[in-house]
C-alpha cells in the first residue's frame, strides 16, 4: 500500500510540477504582465512584459517594441527578469533530475537509496523554482496597485492594471511549490530496506513460476 501511494504521489507531483513550469516559461516572456485601457481611444489597449511593450488595435493588431535597454528599466522589470529565468532554469533542472528519480524508470533501479536522494532534490529545487516565480509576479502586482490608488496622480491619468500573465505566473508558481513538496514527500513513502523491493519481487516471480505447469519440479 506504501509503494503504490508513493507511485501516486510521484506521478502527481511530476504532472503538476510540468505544468506549473510551461506556465511559468509562459509568463516570463508574453508582454501581458500590465494593461491600460484609454477612454479617449477605445479601439487601442496597451500591454507590458518584462521584455517589450505591445500596442493592441482593433483593427491594425498587435504591434510590440522591446525595451531598448536593460538599466533603463524599472528596478521591479529588472529584478523580475533575473528571478524569472532563475526560475525556469531551476524548474527544468528539478523536471529532469526528479524524472530520474521516478520508481517507473528502471534506470538506476538497484540504486533505490540513490533515487530517493533525486527525488528529494529535485523536489527542493521545484519548490525553489515555484518560490522565485511567485516572488517577481506578487512584486509586479504590488506595484501596480500602489500606483493605480495613488492619490497624486491626476484622475485623468491612465492606469496601469493587471494583464493575464500575473494570473499564470501565480497558478504556475503555487502548482511547481505543490509539485515540488509532493515529489519531495514521497522520500518519507520509501521503504525503511530498499532491498526489500527486489526480494519481494523475485518471491513473486518464483510463485508465477512454480504455479506454471511447466516448471513442475520447481520448489521455492
Amino acid at each position: 500500500m506504501a509503494l503504490v501511494k508513493r507511485t501516486n504521489t510521484q506521478f502527481g507531483g511530476i504532472l503538476l510540477a510540468l505544468a506549473g513550469w510551461i506556465l511559468s516559461c509562459v509568463t516570463t516572456y508574453v508582454p501581458l504582465w500590465k494593461q491600460l485601457n484609454l477612454d479617449l481611444n477605445e479601439l487601442e489597449n496597451w500591454t507590458m512584459g518584462l521584455w517589450q511593450a505591445c500596442v493592441v488595435q482593433e483593427e491594425g493588431g498587435m504591434q510590440c517594441k522591446d525595451f531598448d535597454s536593460f538599466l533603463a528599466l524599472s528596478s521591479e522589470l529588472r529584478i523580475s527578469r533575473i528571478l524569472m529565468c532563475l526560475s525556469n532554469g531551476s524548474g527544468m533542472l528539478g523536471l529532469l533530475i526528479s524524472s530520474l528519480g521516478l520508481d517507473c524508470l528502471n534506470i538506476g533501479g538497484e540504486k533505490q537509496e540513490l533515487k530517493n536522494r533525486l527525488l528529494l532534490l529535485g523536489g527542493v529545487m521545484l519548490w525553489s523554482s515555484g518560490l522565485t516565480a511567485l516572488i517577481p509576479v506578487s512584486w509586479v502586482a504590488y506595484d501596480t496597485v500602489q500606483e493605480f490608488w495613488d492619490e497624486s496622480i491626476p484622475d485623468i491619468v491612465p492606469r496601469w492594471e493587471f494583464g493575464e500573465a500575473l494570473f499564470m505566473g501565480w497558478f504556475g508558481g503555487f502548482f511547481l511549490l505543490l509539485g515540488g513538496t509532493l515529489l519531495a514527500s514521497s522520500y518519507c513513502f520509501s521503504p525503511a530496506d530498499p532491498s526489500n523491493i527486489c526480494y519481494q519481487q523475485t518471491r513473486q516471480h518464483e510463485k508465477c513460476l512454480h504455479s506454471d505447469p511447466k516448471y513442475p519440479d520447481l520448489t521455492i
